[in-house]
């Protein structure tokens, strides 16, 4: 084992990759994995879901088998998991991946989960199924009842909750439901679970946004050439999925689900796929301006051996800092 990899785990540092979909982190993590010896960590709402790879971009079976991976194929597309059980995973996994003399690289362009891993999360109830069940119903036959209620009971929620987010509009209700107080006042009380190691942020973020909406839409329309419609038929066809779950709500499927369901045609679906991706892409830019402390890195003004170079170096930095 290397001096600086000593030196990285004895301060309990990690190595974070953010950036947005399509900006090369998983290109950018392989390289990195053959100059030290890493674990990757999925920083992905979406990589988590078995039988969703193609429009998740899922790292390849030749890639997974090169390096370690986690928190890849854990779930069913049916289940859930939240930002908080994501904290938890990471930090056994950070301490398991310490124990095998490895350094933790956190790759993935979910902003909530960094978010929630670097400033901590508030100590809300679990959730409660049949509350949850219910509240479904109410959104499935009146998004916009749903939300006025949460204007009643938490304002400052609803400001910020669109009534076409189903997931985050029906958490907030049930929080308030289960326990009386609105999301709000427990964002106000004091975080819990900070962890005790330190991320080292790396940020793939274009100058110019216009190479990236070339390569999001160069890369949907290889997904499809690759049978990324084929795969959305099939969990489809399963038949005990709805396109109000999580899974299904990922970008790129939740265009597909509604082609398949005939509201609208092909051409449309390929223009709101794109669309959606580019949003997403917008909002990932977004949190990231707010992130502080990172190396910024473009990705269509570097070659790959340069974002390697710059990588290392920030990593021969830290260790005196």
């Amino acid at each position: 084992m290397n001096e600086l990899l000593e030196q990285l785990i004895a301060q309990r540092k990690c190595l974070a990759i953010m950036g947005p979909t399509a900006s090369g982190k998983t290109q950018l993590a392989m390289l990195l994995a053959k100059q030290l010896p890493v674990e990757i960590i999925s920083v992905d709402s979406a990589l988590i879901y078995r039988q969703m790879d193609i429009g998740t971009a899922k790292p390849s079976a030749a890639e997974l088998v090169a390096v370690p991976h986690h928190l890849i194929n854990t779930h069913d597309a049916s289940e859930s998991y939240s930002a908080s059980e994501f904290v938890d995973d990471v930090k056994r996994l950070v301490d398991e991946i310490y124990q095998r003399n490895r350094l933790p690289l956190l790759v993935g362009g979910t902003m909530m989960y960094f978010n929630a891993l670097q400033q901590g999360m508030s100590d809300l109830p679990s959730a409660d199924e049949s509350v949850r069940e219910g509240l479904q119903r109410q959104w499935q036959e009146n998004p916009q009842s749903l939300h006025q209620r949460l204007q009643q009971v938490d304002p400052e929620s609803a400001e910020r909750i669109h009534p076409n987010d189903p997931q985050r509009l029906i958490r907030a209700i049930e929080v308030y439901e289960v326990t009386g107080k609105s999301l709000t006042e427990f964002r106000r009380q004091p975080k819990k679970g900070l962890p005790d190691f330190t991320l080292l942020k790396v940020a793939l973020i274009p100058e110019d946004r216009a190479n990236l909406h070339k390569q999001i839409e160069k890369r949907f329309l290889a997904m499809l050439e690759n049978g990324f419609l084929q795969e959305v038929k099939a969990l489809y066809e399963r038949g005990d999925l709805n396109a109000d779950m999580t899974s299904i709500r990922s970008v790129g499927y939740r265009q597909a689900w509604s082609f398949i369901e005939a509201e609208y045609d092909y051409e449309t679906f390929i223009h709101k796929g794109v669309v959606a991706t580019r949003q997403l892409a917008k909002r990932q830019l977004t949190w990231l301006r707010k992130e502080s402390g990172m190396l910024q890195i473009d990705p269509y003004q570097t070659t790959p051996e340069q974002r390697v170079e710059k990588t290392m170096a920030l990593l021969e930095r830290s260790i005196g800092e």
